[in-house]
């Protein structure tokens, strides 16, 4: 997949279908995300469209509005949007955190043999309960607002989807994916492994089935998105056939 202007944008796009929000709100050509900090990416402010408003009013405003959520106020800073954002927003005290890079690939390059079976796999073709419960565990989530929204967030995706999980010999999930068909293109999104399964080639076997049902289905193109310091993942992505295609990251300030 060769990465310009015009497929960033479409990335970016491909990512809001593939991860709703619990609220959101527009201004401006900005998306104000609220999911009660549930990740970064869902509980931001995005650059998407136009902006006629200048941006020392827009930002005060966007702080108002994530004061009134009771929760951090969050840019998201993207290629695709106003880098003079990025400088006004250190110059208020916002701090930078979870730096991620976009990986992208042609399926058509890809290692998609999926090797030897792996036991307990199930690819499912909708994120059941089951599966969200398994994520839950994984991601030790006990919030109780968090278990509340996060269900619906997942019943709101408007795309097909590829939601694969690995269980333990006691029946319990131990590893998650979810693939997001959109256009020519899945998005890899949910890939975790329980910390006494690893280095057993679970999150290998589930990007290659996520991939592999892709390319049955007709997609051509892949993306994902890891946080730039999680090398072991990169890794894996590579040897999968992603390559490193852009980088953006979060400007947080807390109340």
């Amino acid at each position: 997949m060769d990465i310009n202007a015009v497929s960033i944008k479409e990335i970016e796009d491909l990512s809001l279908n593939a991860w709703p929000s619990h609220q959101m709100q527009v201004y401006d050509g900005w998306i104000l995300r609220f999911s009660y900090f549930y990740t970064h990416r869902t509980n931001c402010v995005e650059q998407l469209g136009f902006s006629i408003l200048p941006l020392e009013e827009k930002i005060p405003v966007c702080e108002e509005i994530y004061r009134w959520w009771k929760s951090p106020c969050i840019f998201k800073i993207s290629p695709i949007g106003d880098p003079a954002v990025d400088g006004l927003l250190a110059e208020r005290g916002y701090g930078i955190e979870h730096e991620t890079n976009v990986m992208t690939g042609a399926l058509r390059k890809m290692d998609l043999k999926t090797g030897s079976p792996v036991p307990g796999l199930l690819m499912e073709d909708r994120v059941t309960q089951r599966w969200i419960d398994g994520l839950f565990a994984l991601k030790e989530t006990t919030d109780p607002t968090h278990l509340r929204i996060v269900p619906s967030m997942y019943a709101a995706i408007p795309k097909d989807e590829i939601a694969v999980s690995v269980r333990d010999a006691e029946g319990r999930i131990c590893a998650t994916g979810l693939g997001i068909l959109d256009r020519d293109c899945v998005g890899v999104y949910a890939i975790h492994v329980r910390e006494d399964c690893r280095k057993k080639g679970y999150a290998t076997a589930i990007c290659r089935s996520i991939l592999s049902e892709a390319a049955e289905r007709g997609a051509e193109n892949a993306y994902l998105q890891v946080v730039s310091d999680n090398d072991p993942a990169k890794r894996l992505y590579r040897k999968l056939g992603f390559t490193d295609s852009y980088r953006y990251w979060f400007r947080v300030r807390y109340q």
